[in-house]
């Protein structure tokens, strides 16, 4: 499976177990449909290993840990249940770690997918596969959404309560039993050794908005991000993800006084399995109902601002529509080594304000170059990374492959 594809299940009862070159903890969280658990008790992990028609197995150091969903027992309400994954020594990421999730028939064992998420660096945890109710039948979803905040930052992402480390707080006096006897328990974070230790080494309560590259997802909370290539941004802000109107800004200048440079900006638009869907440029001015639509051919480079704009609905978008690939090349044949200060920029349409700007600081004597992708996460959100990244082809038609490989 690649990010974004899904399978329906063919059998009532499935696992997923998660395999790696060093031990995991592996985990299951069952979710209402605003994406929260109901309670405590629907989080199972290794210090609760069973909820309603979800089941959490050790493989005790020499077998993957493993979740099994029975969706016959799933209660009504539950309309999805997502299987996490974090490193079991505490503070270790899965940069070097490839993760494995392998989903089978519970009953006999057979495989029905498997799914590796790509480029896995500084985060600590990871939703990597989901089980969801969709129209009456259970499907698998291949997931991938790192944290760098561990497994606690996924547990608080869904409404689990997590006691985070006292720190020296005159005023409360309370301490931190991770093991009422009556109440929903307050989940560890750690080995089932070291029952008290999230991961989460000391004091941050939050992790950062604006942290370092990688470090993290960024959102829009602070106002303008500027990305560096491969970063990416969260389109959140205020906690609601931006599902209005905004349009891509590409701009250029010719490295060389009085010489015009003629560049064709436009996006590519794939499905979950990177199937190309369509692609909308100066010869195709909407694609997808509308929901995507070009401002027109700029045949010089001259003049500030813009050269061409791309208008993206985000929330008229076609559900089939998960990623979106800006690219910009050169029909003329003029390479990127003669053009200066491009750049691409998300603009809040209805504002008018700059949300993200990627300024493309190298240059390659290549014809075409992959600008910036968008992807809909499968919280329903959309991330912005940053590309920069030169390929040999003139027209939109030879970036289909090449994109459809980036996302």
């Amino acid at each position: 499976m690649t990010p974004g594809s899904n399978i329906p299940l063919s059998a009532a009862r499935v696992t997923v177990d998660v395999a790696a070159p060093v031990r995991l903890d592996v985990s299951g969280l069952l979710l209402t449909a605003d994406g929260k658990v109901r309670s405590d008790d629907d989080f199972i992990f290794y210090n609760q290993p069973s909820g309603p028609g979800v089941t959490y197995r050790s493989g005790g150091g020499t077998s993957p840990d493993a979740i099994t969903v029975d969706t016959a027992a799933v209660p009504p309400g539950i309309e999805k249940i997502v299987v996490t994954a974090s490193p079991d020594a505490a503070g270790q990421s899965f940069q070097g770690v490839e993760p494995t999730a392998t989903i089978r028939n519970a009953d006999d064992n057979s495989v029905l997918a498997t799914f590796t998420p790509p480029q896995l660096g500084t985060e600590t945890a990871l939703v990597i596969v989901e089980v969801y109710l969709r129209n009456g039948a259970w499907k698998a979803r291949a997931v991938g959404q790192g944290y760098s905040n561990g497994l606690a930052g996924i547990a608080t992402d869904f409404g689990v309560t997590v006691e985070e480390p006292a720190p020296a707080a005159p005023v409360t006096p309370p301490q931190p039993t991770m093991q009422p006897p009556a109440a929903p328990p307050a989940p560890p974070m750690s080995t089932p050794s070291a029952p008290q230790a999230p991961q989460t080494p000391a004091a941050p309560p939050a992790p950062p908005a604006p942290p370092a590259p990688g470090a993290g997802k960024i959102n829009l909370d602070k106002g303008r991000v500027s990305l560096q290539k491969n970063q990416t941004v969260s389109l959140v802000k205020g906690g609601r993800p931006l599902l209005s109107q905004v349009k891509m800004g590409l701009g250029w200048e010719p490295a060389y006084r009085g010489k015009d440079i003629d560049l064709d900006a436009s996006v590519i638009a794939y499905g979950p399995q990177r199937n190309h869907i369509d692609s909308c440029y100066f010869g195709k001015l909407q694609i997808v109902q509308g929901s995507i639509r070009h401002s027109g051919d700029n045949l010089t480079g001259e003049g500030g601002g813009d050269d061409e704009v791309i208008t993206v609905d985000l929330g008229r978008l076609p559900q089939e529509v998960t990623g979106l690939v800006f690219t910009v090349n050169s029909f003329s044949g003029q390479k990127f080594t003669e053009v200066a200060k491009a750049y691409c920029r998300l603009i809040d349409a209805a504002s008018g304000e700059e949300l993200v700007r990627f300024d493309l600081t190298n240059a390659e004597a290549q014809t075409g170059v992959m600008m910036a992708k968008l992807i809909k996460q499968f919280s329903g959100e959309w991330e912005m990374t940053a590309m920069g990244d030169f390929v040999k082809s003139r027209t939109v038609r030879g970036m289909v492959k090449p994109a459809a490989q980036a996302l």
